[in-house]
């Protein structure tokens, strides 16, 4: 089963329209910013953001870097026609404090701690000074990790995600930690499920890095805040506050 088949192409007309909001609240967040020359998708599953951004940043070079083969052929597939994208399967065909903007969505909940770390670190390293990063997380806990463990538990229970219990753990606030480890390639270690990542301790990682938290916006409906939306994002500023 293909990326876009468990997203953007799922069965469910709620889910589908809500991959395809993200994607739109994401690049709407960022829009605003100007003298954009070069725009990073880290972790761009099958290129269906870059393909998007390229009419808010027409001018700009598009990177869709994703480092998983069966990935990169979906996002080619998906975006090859267009020129204005560069695919990238490893980081070190980014050039260094090269990136204005970076988006980096449905990502950080599937890495394990190093894997968190070592992101971070390629993140930092290729944004420029002052450059901006949006983060899109999901909210896996309190009412958003109820609804969403009912619709799992209708589809697939016993699964991790959509075992009663666990998702009793993370509706009270307190998702289960022993999450299982997966290889979504070979040598690239994954958390398969979304359910046990929590947004808050993801907040307070962000504190310790080189970046500094312009705003917090909960999507579809951000008015309803963290409480109720499914999916939550950071933009961020890089500065080198940590680093010297």
């Amino acid at each position: 089963m293909s990326y876009a088949d468990i997203t953007f192409c799922d069965q469910n007309p709620i889910k589908r329209w809500l991959q395809q909001r993200r994607l739109t609240d994401a690049i709407r967040l960022t829009a605003h910013f100007q003298d954009i020359t070069t725009v990073l998708d880290f972790g761009a599953g099958n290129g269906e953001l870059s393909k998007r951004l390229i009419g808010f940043f027409p001018q700009a070079q598009i990177i869709c870097y994703e480092p998983t083969a069966h990935l990169m052929a979906e996002a080619q597939k998906n975006a090859e026609q267009f020129q204005q994208i560069r695919f990238v399967t490893d980081m070190e065909m980014v050039s260094k404090a090269s990136v204005d903007l970076l988006y980096c969505l449905e990502v950080f909940e599937h890495l394990p701690q190093s894997e968190t770390e070592a992101a971070f670190s390629l993140i930092g390293s290729v944004l420029r000074d002052g450059g901006i990063a949006i983060l899109g997380v999901p909210i896996e806990i309190h009412f958003p990790a109820l609804y969403k463990g009912i619709f799992r538990i209708t589809r697939r229970y016993g699964d991790f995600d959509a075992r009663p219990g666990n998702v009793l753990c993370a509706t009270v606030g307190f998702p289960p930690q022993c999450r299982p480890v997966s290889e979504i390639a070979e040598g690239w270690r994954y958390h398969p499920h979304h359910l046990g990542f929590d947004y808050r301790r993801f907040r307070e990682l962000l504190k310790n890095q080189p970046f500094i938290i312009l705003k917090q916006s909960a999507s579809p409906m951000p008015i309803l805040g963290a409480w109720i939306n499914p999916e939550v994002y950071f933009i961020l500023r890089k500065s080198n506050r940590l680093l010297s």
